[in-house]
């Protein structure tokens, strides 16, 4: 992982950071000198509720101080509990007739220092309790038997469920209880691609390229288990909820789930994956929950509940709340509006608009489009070719971008957005697939491969390229039938001059891009124009390589490369990865011809 930090040493950053958190809610205010983040409109009436811990783990705690959560925050070190007196100025900093609750996650640092703070609060006449969240089961019984279950994301649940239920008047007794309920029907275990970085610091551990941990705290800590190699990122949800979930097994059965429970999902973002995979991770999830446990979260919350700084990690949590009915005062439909409940802290970025609805069936929610019927091949205006010649054609064509994808990508990764390679080599594959599962050769028709390429390109290749070839290879089968007439006349030589000039003039109309703009259009115009001219193929192909080559010398002036500051020196680039592709794409064609 790279060491590299917009702040470069930890120094000052803590406080630094909590003043531009509180920015976002007009009531919050912040003790500097302790750390405490608070709500300064929070009512008297209610029990004040606290929680807090190191740094590191932003948006927790001082993300969650607002209405319906938490009454005050306070934030430690990195990765280091906050001291007793850092507690103490929360607890003053937020005076209720009902006392206050502290709820911290399991760590020694923190049951330390907040048991302390609780025991000062009492000694002075004011009502306190300490409430312990531990939700992991990677430790298991045995090992854990001293210390139980450490503390995870899974908390942040918790500090929902309690804030709603404090705002509407439950008492210090009252949401202790609850709290216990809540925290004893949680399974959470985290899995991690690799460890953070800590700003300033020169060390720090680090996983191979193949491998991951499973069972691995949010602070830089070793987890449970090293998997090498990394297992698929099924394989791994599948030892996740295994973990979780199997009550068979006498270690980690914490919690049992019956059928028809109404569960919570909670996946917490440790800071370091992209928002891209954790859409997968949690459609995985949900996958094999219910397919494997037959379970359908009635809640689904995904985000950054609790952080690790940048890691690349996650963690996975599964509430019980019908349990949490049996075994509180409150029953299932009230711990759902608990955690529906608004409120003007960060729970709303991983809450989505779920609150007061219940989840719909993923069967009712994953839809399909009606399949768009194909154009049919009409024979009369067809262009037919020996079909053993096409399909090497097509295959050789095929097999040379597939090949060309590293060098694609490299040059594009350089001059744009690097998705060139990878989106030829997309439909190159489908293309071969077609061919392989449906022959789509066997019939020496032009204007049927043209209309599969039609397809594939529309159905597979997005960006600017594929929109390019999209409108390319719809102009070109047009033309192709509107010329087909030609090739029983002059050959099919005429055909294509024609209808490559035709596609290209078509094209024109949807871009400004000429030669000498170091695009596709460098490939696609000299060789269109050669073919027209009734040049050879060779020569035309030639035309084309001699576009695509050109390219290392121009400067863009179209796409994304535009704004690229590279090349200003007049020095040679690497060609343009469009126009190589159409090019390795063109010579392989005529490569298979011969």
């Amino acid at each position: 992982m790279s060491k590299k930090h917009l702040f470069p040493s930890l120094e000052g950053l803590v406080p630094k950071a909590l003043r531009g958190i509180i920015a976002y809610n007009p009531r919050l205010n912040l003790d500097e000198a302790n750390r405490v983040v608070f709500d300064s409109e929070a009512p008297r009436s209610n029990v004040s509720i606290i929680s807090g811990g190191g740094s590191g783990h932003e948006p927790a705690w001082s993300g969650y101080v607002g209405s319906n959560m938490l009454a005050a925050s306070v934030a430690g070190d990195v990765f280091a509990s906050p001291s007793t007196k850092q507690i103490l100025a929360a607890v003053e900093a937020v005076p209720s007739d009902k006392g206050a609750l502290l709820v911290i996650t399991n760590y020694t640092g923190d049951c330390l220092h907040f048991g302390l703070a609780a025991e000062k609060t009492k000694a002075k006449g004011h009502p306190c309790r300490m409430l312990i969240c531990g939700d992991d089961v990677s430790i298991g019984k045995v090992n854990g038997s001293l210390v139980g279950r450490r503390g995870l994301a899974a908390q942040i649940g918790v500090l929902k469920i309690l804030g709603a239920a404090g705002a509407q008047g439950a008492s210090l007794d009252e949401l202790y209880d609850l709290g216990v309920a809540v925290t004893q029907q949680i399974v959470s275990i985290a899995a991690t691609l690799d460890h953070c970085h800590v700003p300033g610091r020169t060390e720090h551990g680090a996983l191979g390229d193949d491998e991951f941990e499973i069972g691995t705290g949010p602070h830089n800590e070793p987890g449970y288990r090293k998997l090498s190699p990394a297992p698929s990122p099924q394989g791994l949800v599948q030892q996740i909820l295994t973990y979780c979930l199997d009550q068979n097994d006498a270690e980690r059965g914490y919690v049992k789930f019956n059928p028809g429970d109404e569960t919570a999902l909670l996946v917490s973002n440790f800071g370091g994956m992209s928002n891209l995979e954790m859409g997968g991770l949690v459609d995985e999830l949900l996958q094999q929950l219910q397919t494997v446990w037959n379970i359908e979260p009635s809640r689904v919350y995904s985000g950054c509940l609790e952080t690790s700084l940048n890691a690349p990690a996650f963690s996975v949590s599964v509430i019980n709340l019908t349990a949490i009915g049996a075994n509180s005062k409150y029953s299932v439909e009230q711990i759902k509006e608990f955690l529906d409940v608004k409120t003007d802290t960060n729970w709303e970025a991983v809450a989505g608009s779920q609150s007061n609805a219940q989840r719909r069936p993923r069967a009712e929610q994953l839809v399909q489009a009606p399949v768009e019927s194909r154009r049919p091949v009409n024979d009369a205006t067809d262009l037919k070719i020996d079909s053993a010649l096409l399909e090497k054609m097509l295959r050789t064509a095929c097999e040379a971008v597939d090949a060309a994808e590293p060098d694609l990508t490299k040059w594009d990764t350089i001059m744009g957005d690097g998705d060139c390679g990878l989106t030829l080599q997309t439909g190159a594959r489908a293309l071969l697939d077609a061919l392989n599962a449906r022959q789509i050769a066997a019939k020496g028709s032009v204007v049927e491969v043209l209309t599969e390429l039609e397809d594939i390109v529309e159905s597979r290749m997005g960006g600017t390229l594929g929109g390019i070839l999209g409108i390319f290879f719809v102009s070109l089968r047009n033309a192709v039938e509107e010329n087909s007439g030609l090739g029983k006349t002059e050959g099919p030589a005429a055909v294509w001059g024609k209808a490559l000039a035709s596609a290209v003039k078509h094209l024109r109309q949807y871009t400004p891009a000429k030669v000498g703009d170091r695009t596709v259009m460098d490939t696609l115009i000299p060789f269109a124009t050669a073919m027209e001219e009734g040049k050879s193929f060779e020569d035309s192909v030639a035309a084309a390589v001699a576009g695509s080559e050109g390219t290392k010398t121009l400067r863009a002036k179209l796409g994304r490369a535009t704004y690229v500051g590279v090349g200003a020196d007049n020095k040679e680039l690497p060609p343009d990865p469009g126009a190589w592709g159409a090019m390795v794409a063109i010579q392989g064609l005529y490569t298979g011809a011969n």
